[in-house]
């Protein structure tokens, strides 16, 4: 044997003898090993992500988190959640202090690409707005140049304050603030003469902390577009996929008008191929998903399907009174559109 071929030959019994290393668990092996999903949400939002004095927590955001939950473990209360600031949220889920970030966080391109995320389906379609007190008497963000104007930093928020005031030739005066609820103060203290953030969050501050909520108007212009959703480590397509779809099952299930009240019926009753597939009366969509059957069903009756998440935690009946507007299915004029589960 030629000298070439005996240490290729030693090379092979050498790799065969030596101790290959484990595999790396999976999210869903570590989650269900846990028997609870870590979630990263906001300080306290209402409407998206908000604590009790109990400490038990709301909020569309969390209602994500629930249903992932459901998806996964068959229980939307087995999660655990962690607050974290705008600067904080992306360390969280990259140092896999938490599993799923579902924060009130905007998908960009940086964001998808530099910080080793993977960006779920929107959840709401938001944009950038400004609040000042009525007796400032300013009807629009262009009558704003030289105002104070209250931001948080590490934020698509702040970017967007610059560019809108470079763009139409104004200044402003920035006081920037990390913590939500050292920038509420600021801003009702009159430290800032301007409260900008997505528009929801501009609705639930203005409800839930403004001593007079009627003192306070949010002006009519929108400067950016802010398309809200879930994220998580890149890494483990399977832990993504699920997700992905646990999102597009709450929209699918309004598409078919299957709520949390009627899916045991839908499940048992419906002959729609489409509704037998999402509640698992046919099989086929768990397996591919490396979940039971029974993961749709679960979300859908433990949590509800979107529009019922949206009008529960954000809705007109709510303190923030929001319309559905683009956040309405695609069938009414909104944006909110489901891969189809098949």
């Amino acid at each position: 044997m030629k000298l070439k071929s005996i240490l290729a030959a030693g090379a092979v019994v050498a790799v065969a003898g030596a101790a290959l290393p484990a595999a790396a668990q999976s999210m869903v092996e570590t989650i269900t090993d846990r028997g609870e999903l870590n979630c990263g949400v906001s300080t306290g939002l209402a409407g998206f992500s908000n604590p009790d004095s109990e400490g038990n927590w709301t909020g569309l955001d969390v209602d994500v988190c629930k249903a992932i939950a459901a998806a996964i473990l068959g229980d939307a209360d087995a999660v655990s959640y962690t607050p974290a600031t705008a600067q904080q949220r992306f360390t969280i889920l990259q140092s896999g202090e938490v599993d799923l970030l579902s924060r009130n966080t905007t998908w960009t391109l940086t964001r998808d690409t530099s910080l080793g995320l993977h960006f779920a389906p929107i959840t709401f379609y938001d944009g950038q707005g400004f609040m000042v007190p009525r007796e400032l008497g300013v009807t629009s963000a262009l009558e704003l140049d030289g105002a104070a104007v209250c931001v948080q930093p590490g934020t698509t928020t702040e970017l967007n304050l610059a560019d809108y005031f470079r763009a139409n030739g104004m200044e402003f005066e920035p006081v920037v603030i990390e913590q939500l609820d050292e920038v509420n103060a600021a801003y009702f203290s009159g430290r800032c003469d301007v409260y900008t953030t997505d528009a929801s969050g501009l609705a639930s501050i203005r409800s839930t902390v403004a001593e007079n909520p009627e003192d306070h108007m949010i002006l009519p212009e929108l400067i950016s577009k802010e398309p809200l959703g879930p994220a998580v480590r890149q890494g483990d397509d399977e832990f993504f996929n699920i997700v992905k779809w646990v999102v597009y099952a709450l929209i699918e299930a309004e598409e078919y008008g299957i709520t949390s009240e009627n899916v045991d019926d839908m499940r048992e009753n419906s002959d729609n191929p489409g509704v037998q597939r999402l509640l698992g009366a046919s099989a086929g969509m768990g397996e591919n998903l490396g979940l039971s059957e029974d993961w749709a069903y679960n979300a859908i009756k433990q949590v509800g399907n979107y529009g019922e998440i949206f009008e529960r935690n954000v809705g007109v009946d709510t303190p923030l009174g929001l319309e559905r507007g683009y956040n309405d299915l695609w069938t009414r004029g909104g944006l909110m559109y489901a891969m189809p589960v098949r």
